[in-house]
């Protein structure tokens, strides 16, 4: 996959971060997703270029309008990546709360 930008450089911004979360539950213009930010739209449009490079959004135009969709695909890989690292931590935690409980038993 021939990417011009980083997914991971993409989704570290917060604002992209939410236009994704917005954008999760159901196919939004680029006009209503800009509606949600107390930014101008060209600084939403950039955004929203950004995450279609990265193939995170998807473009589908319907009549004149362009609306922008979660490629699912791609958040997959991501959420693929960043599994086993959650696993990793989440052992961690369990660990640390066992050890946790022994020490307030003890007390």
């Amino acid at each position: 996959m021939n990417l011009r930008r980083d997914v991971f450089q993409a989704i570290a911004d917060p604002t992209r971060r939410a236009i994704l979360l917005l954008v999760a539950s159901q196919s939004m213009t680029a006009g209503a997703i800009a509606s949600n930010f107390d930014t101008a739209r060209p600084t939403v449009s950039k955004h929203l270029q950004i995450l279609t490079e990265c193939a995170l959004l998807k473009q589908e135009q319907n009549g004149r309008e362009i609306y922008y969709l979660i490629n699912a695909k791609n958040m997959k890989e991501v959420a693929d990546f960043i599994e086993p690292f959650r696993i990793m931590w989440d052992d961690r935690f369990n660990k640390l709360e066992t050890i946790m409980k022994k020490y307030k038993t003890k007390k």
